[in-house]
């Protein structure tokens, strides 16, 4: 997998097929692998005539690993996010972001949004307004001895994926207590790109997903239905759905 440099880092990343580019920016403790080759992303993009960039945000996947909160945020990743599209030479990209990466997502719309074409955020509702659910007791779990340890319902989830997904449990530990680049309904309200806001009926991390649609202008909502956060990322109603709306993105 190839890499590039970000503020001094190490960072891998994915750049296949042709056409207009689509960046895809992975949830915490996911990955390229997991999140978008995993559930066939790639290969739909791809097969839509598409050009896919794909980022291992810092301290996930193969990108390199942090163990200070102080190099994590979705402010600092997002910079990660724009200096790849530099490193590409690539002036403008639809973003699609999963959780975390939806945070990110939201984020360069707002304070970049001459660099984005479109914004798709995936497994993220009203809870973009808000900080991680649970933070504090998500970082604490995945630094447990067991998961047996562990109480919290969210942070016994967490744990589970990152066991799941080989990923670096301190380094994700790190990030989850990082500030949070919180966003408000004024900076929301500021997004000016075409923006699809997709979640799981039985998504119990994101937030509502009506709420979050009805604060950025021209927004539209995509249900994914009888999905949880975990089991939307790979829904064929979130590939269709996300398919159609690059369709009729100006």
């Amino acid at each position: 997998m190839p890499t590039f440099q970000s503020d001094g880092l190490e960072l891998a990343y994915r750049d296949e097929g042709e056409g207009a580019p689509i960046l895809l920016i992975h949830g915490f403790a996911s990955s390229i692998d997991v999140n978008w080759s995993g559930t066939g992303w790639i290969e739909t993009l791809k097969k839509d005539g598409r050009r896919v960039i794909a980022i291992d945000n810092r301290g996930h996947g193969n990108s390199e690993k942090l163990y200070d909160p102080a190099f994590y945020g979705a402010d600092v990743m997002a910079g990660d996010a724009i200096a790849l599209l530099d490193q590409l030479d690539i002036d403008r990209a639809d973003v699609m972001g999963y959780s975390m990466g939806a945070r990110i997502t939201a984020l360069l719309a707002i304070r970049k949004a001459e660099r984005v074409r479109s914004a798709i955020l995936g497994g993220m509702g009203e809870g973009l307004l808000h900080g991680a659910p649970s933070a504090d007791a998500i970082a604490e779990g995945l630094l447990a001895p067991s998961v047996e340890d562990i109480t919290n319902p969210m942070a016994k989830m967490f744990r589970r994926f990152a066991e799941a997904t080989n990923s670096d449990r301190r380094a994700l530990a790190a990030c989850m207590r990082a500030q949070r680049s919180l966003v408000d309904a004024g900076m929301l309200g500021t997004i000016k790109v075409p923006t699809l806001v997709a979640v799981g009926t039985e998504d119990e991390v994101s937030g509502d997903l009506d709420a979050l649609v009805k604060l950025i202008p021209g927004a539209e909502a995509l249900p994914i239905p009888r999905r949880d956060h975990n089991r939307a990322v790979g829904d064929k109603v979130y590939k269709e759905g996300v398919l159609s709306f690059l369709s009729r993105r100006p």
